[in-house]
């Protein structure tokens, strides 16, 4: 990706608030059944909270259980990075937007068909671009 975005950590405290600099500079999480777009049902885009890179949509969102937005793919597999994450003694996949390197939350393999996959994204990662 050609345009990636690099900010200080001071220009990304200034953009955004407490709880998105936690979760999306510092790879923190939101509580489970707290997030804003946990139950939602509204049919769009979700994008990047940090740069506005569009990454799930609504068609590909799921009720997991788990208590995080769930998505059976990305829209864009550009538009997101897998890392290697082995933190709290557990090996899993972290997911970060491509373009400006924000946490989204984390890929696992026991998500519906056709694709298997369970993205579980922390609310305060995305904004949702509604449709009409």
């Amino acid at each position: 990706m050609n345009d990636k975005v690099s900010k200080t950590d001071n220009e990304w405290k200034s953009q955004l608030s407490p709880e998105e600099y936690s979760i999306c500079r510092e790879k923190n999480t939101e509580a489970p059944f707290t997030g804003i777009y946990c139950d939602c049902k509204d049919k769009g885009t979700y994008k990047c909270t940090c740069c506005g890179l569009e990454l799930f949509s609504s068609e590909t969102k799921f009720d997991s259980g788990t208590g995080w937005p769930s998505f059976s793919q990305a829209l864009n597999n550009d538009n997101i990075e897998f890392v290697k994450d082995a933190s709290y003694g557990m090996l899993r996949t972290e997911v970060n937007c491509k373009k400006c390197g924000s946490h989204l939350g984390h890929v696992f393999d026991d998500g519906p068909q056709p694709t298997n996959l369970r993205y579980c994204i922390n609310s305060v990662s995305l904004r949702l671009d509604k449709l009409d």
